[in-house]
């Protein structure tokens, strides 16, 4: 049976990871400085820790896994990333953790490790423009995330490979397109624009309004969180060790989006736009690589994926009620 090891387990793809893992039959250890938010994790252990401990990593770490997927990190969406009040934070307590794990992974003889990356460490000049911004694994440098959560990204991401050059650890490298779907934040302040816009519609009634950052003509993609986990595993089982994205690359605009949950949701809503933090003003998974690679890219409609997230986040609205 196949030992894996999952820091970051109480989060939200962590936690969907940990169900997937078990449900490929799996051994899985699952590591957080908290629980799961929403569900009992199936994990078959749930060790609680901060990995920013040094001693506490190397205790975790008590054996050779066959597998560490390591998605551990402080972050959240807009509000959380781009108010500029969490950017030591978010360096400090991620790097730390990266730091801790990738010692920990030699030290111990860890067999493949993951990392998470995001696609904020992509250069802020290639993402000027909402219809056409430049998201392929090769525009990375010159270098200019348009955060300190990019940056640390783009830092952790050379740590990983040097790694790899310098002790031969077994590395895979995920840049991560805004994964969305149940099971994750979506009134805390760390939620992303498609939880957000769920409860907002959820909690509105018909007819009334929504309050939204900026003007609305940024673009993203989204990603469900099963086409995700997905993805990752099929990275981990490939020979690719180079960082690739793992996103949709069907773009959106925010205020579509916005309309497009109403719609779900059967209501007719007015968005008032207002300032708050924005990020760039396009981003989008270019799927090219991953294609080339792994001979799969995502293909579920973010439609689909927005139904399934609205109903969830109704059910928790409803309950808080």
């Amino acid at each position: 049976m196949k030992k894996v090891l999952v820091c970051g387990a109480g989060g939200f793809i962590g936690g969907h990871l940990v169900k997937r893992l078990k449900k490929d039959g799996a051994w899985v250890r699952a590591v957080d400085i908290k629980y799961h938010d929403y569900v009992v994790s199936p994990a078959d252990e749930f060790i609680k820790g901060d990995l920013r401990d040094p001693l506490f990593v190397k205790k975790i770490f008590d054996e050779p896994f066959d597998e560490v997927y390591q998605l551990a990190a402080d972050m959240g969406g807009a509000g959380f990333v781009f108010s500029g009040e969490n950017d030591a934070d978010i360096m400090h307590n991620s790097a730390m953790i990266n730091l801790n794990v990738v010692e920990a992974s030699v030290v111990s003889k860890v067999k493949k490790i993951f990392y998470s990356s995001s696609a904020c460490m992509y250069p802020e000049r290639n993402q000027m423009d909402p219809k056409n911004p430049n998201c392929a694994e090769d525009s990375a440098y010159p270098a200019q995330p348009d955060s300190e959560y990019g940056w640390e990204k783009l830092f952790s991401e050379r740590f990983y490979m040097a790694a790899k050059r310098n002790y031969k650890l077994d590395i895979r490298i995920a840049r991560f397109h805004n994964i969305f779907g149940p099971e994750g934040s979506w009134n805390d302040g760390r939620e992303k624009a498609p939880a957000a816009f769920c409860r907002k519609v959820a909690e509105t009634p018909n007819g009334g309004e929504i309050e939204m950052w900026g003007d609305g003509q940024q673009t993203r993609s989204f990603l469900y969180v099963d086409e995700c986990i997905e993805g990752v595993l099929k990275l981990m089982n490939s020979h690719y060790n180079n960082p690739i994205n793992i996103g949709s690359d069907e773009m959106i605009q925010i205020n579509d989006l916005a309309k497009m949950v109403m719609k779900i949701a059967g209501k007719n809503q007015k968005i008032i736009h207002i300032s708050g933090p924005l990020g760039v003003r396009g981003r989008n998974s270019d799927n090219k690589l991953i294609k080339k690679v792994l001979n799969w890219v995502p293909n579920m409609p973010l439609k689909d994926g927005l139904e399934k997230t609205y109903q969830w986040v109704l059910k928790q609205v409803n309950t808080n009620i």
